[in-house]
């Protein structure tokens, strides 16, 4: 079978993960096991599985960084008034001393929030946004693109172990909007995409991360509901609905077989687990 990514080809020495929460220490876990020098960037080290750089983005950084091969940017959009992206975006190019080989943007499909509707969505669509927040990513994605040329990963909803927010929701009986459109990724199938964005040779330049089945909230919070032997959380109401459908297909042929491809195998497992 020929490989038209080029999977497998380039091998990331050495990595720089800024932000590097949650899901940006799973990937350097990973990244690690196999051989890469992996370095955090964020405001605090607090108890790191690797070095960390401390900084606050939001203000220059006081010093040169050391050279990297490739790059991770998981910073959230700020709460806090000003996007973080213009700051951080452009101290980071400034202070890395070469431009990094490969750089990954991790946006949000949260970038389509203005485009409500049935129709799939797919990279080729344009975004549009209805906040604040979702201009910022926006902003984020375009200057990231022009200051690294850096490919960038829209993910849905992230869940899986330790993101349980819709299981407490369910548990405690809260009403939910059960026409609303929603899209998933496992946490797992997202860090699989990340290094897999690193390793090959033709990676997309953008790439959205959702599983196989869009599909209104209301189906899965009567499918946890089911599973955890209590009765589906009331309608709230009014119900507004919205939501987006997002198409998964380039993810698949770029991926190959997600190790969770519907909300129902992740939120099995993790059920079974508590």
């Amino acid at each position: 079978m020929t490989d038209p990514w080029g999977l497998e080809t380039r091998t990331p020495g050495s990595v720089l993960l800024v932000g590097c929460g949650k899901l940006g220490i799973r990937l350097g876990e990973r990244l690690v096991a196999q051989g890469s020098e992996v370095t955090a960037m964020r405001r605090s080290a607090g108890d790191m599985p690797f070095p960390t750089i401390e900084a606050d983005l939001r203000h220059p950084l006081d010093r040169e960084l050391p050279e990297f091969d490739s790059v991770v940017i998981t910073l959230p959009p700020s709460t806090e008034g000003d996007s973080i992206y213009p700051p951080a975006l452009r101290g980071l190019a400034k202070a890395l001393p070469t431009m990094p080989e490969r750089v990954v943007f991790v946006s949000s499909t949260r970038v389509f929030e203005g485009r409500p509707g049935e129709t799939p969505l797919t990279e080729r669509d344009a975004p549009k946004v209805s906040s604040e927040r979702g201009g910022d990513l926006v902003e984020g994605e375009h200057l990231a693109m022009e200051l690294f040329g850096a490919r960038i990963v829209r993910p849905a909803g992230i869940y899986g172990p330790g993101r349980d927010f819709l299981i407490r929701r369910v548990r405690e009986g809260a009403a939910v909007d059960h026409t609303r459109r929603t899209n998933r990724i496992h946490e797992t199938d997202l860090v699989r995409l990340l290094e897999a964005m690193l390793r090959a040779d033709s990676a997309p330049p953008l790439i959205h991360a959702v599983d196989r089945e869009p599909v209104l909230l209301g189906d899965v919070v009567a499918h946890i509901a089911s599973r955890l032997g209590v009765e589906p959380p009331p309608h709230l109401d009014p119900e507004v609905g919205g939501g987006t459908v997002l198409e998964g297909r380039l993810l698949q042929e770029f991926l190959g077989d997600l190790e969770y491809p519907t909300f129902r195998a992740g939120y099995d497992e993790m059920i079974a687990a508590l």
